[in-house]
Formats: C-alpha cells, structure tokens, sequence
C-alpha cells in the first residue's frame, strides 16, 4: 500500500475513533501533500512524500523544543503526540552498527585524508532518508576525531 493510500485510511480510521489529536496530524500532512501537488503540478510519490512527512516531524520537534524552553507542558504532550503519528509512516532507520560499516566504508573508499565534509557529503547522498543527518554527523566526527 502506498503512503497516500494509508494515510487515507488512517484519517478515516481517527475519524471513526474520534481521535482528534492524530485526525489533526494527518490533516496538516495531506494539506501539506496537496500543496506540494499544487506546485509540482503533479502526484508527488512515496519519496516525495517521505520528504514532507520528515519536515513535519522536524517542525515539531522544534515546537516541542520551543515549548519546553516556555514551560508549556500541555503543548508539549500535543506536538509529542502528533510526533509520534507521524513518525509511525517512516521507514525504520539503520542501526548503529549498520550506519557504523557504511561510514567506515566511505571512510576507507575515501582514503585516510578524508575530510569531514567530503565524507559528510558521500555518507548523505547514500543514506538520504535513511537515517537523520545529526546522527551521520555525530558518527562522523567520532571517527574522524
């Protein structure tokens, strides 16, 4: 099933729940969706979609942050809730062991003269989407510290 078909059924799904939170959730994904078929003048695929589902998931994590430095808890708990639906429509990410070998990989194929941002850029353009780029960072400079 694609991911525009699912979420279709998980909005109707909350819907006969009366779960308000998540109906909310994937209202501003589709709305977001659909805008971004507007512009493109097309269907966006799974790919595309991944995109946006990974921008709202940013913003929230950002709201929560900002939230948390304001000390509004209840926001809180309803961005952690909408983050939680979203992130169940990704793909699971590489562990660390696996994101580990890719970087040692690319490490190696770039010879010991590597640098943070050539490896950065290899290790980005081969895991897009796959894993969140402050872990690729992170792991980076662990191994080239």
């Amino acid at each position: 099933m694609d991911l525009k078909a699912k979420l279709n059924e998980d909005l109707k799904k909350y819907m006969k729940e009366k779960n308000t939170k998540a109906l909310n959730a994937i209202k501003i994904l589709k709305t977001e969706i659909k805008k971004a078929e507007i512009e493109k003048l097309d269907e966006l695929n799974d790919e595309e979609i991944l995109s946006l589902i990974r921008k709202q998931i940013k913003m929230r994590q950002d709201s929560i942050q900002q939230y948390k430095e304001a000390n509004r808890e209840d926001l809180v708990e309803e961005e952690e809730y909408e983050l939680n639906i979203l992130k169940e429509y990704l793909p699971p990410e590489l562990s660390d062991e696996e994101l580990e070998k890719i970087i040692k990989n690319i490490i190696e194929e770039l010879g010991e003269n590597a640098k943070f941002g050539q490896v950065m850029g290899k290790a980005m353009k081969e895991l897009k989407g796959k894993v969140d780029g402050n872990r690729v960072n992170s792991m980076v400079k662990k191994f080239l510290s």
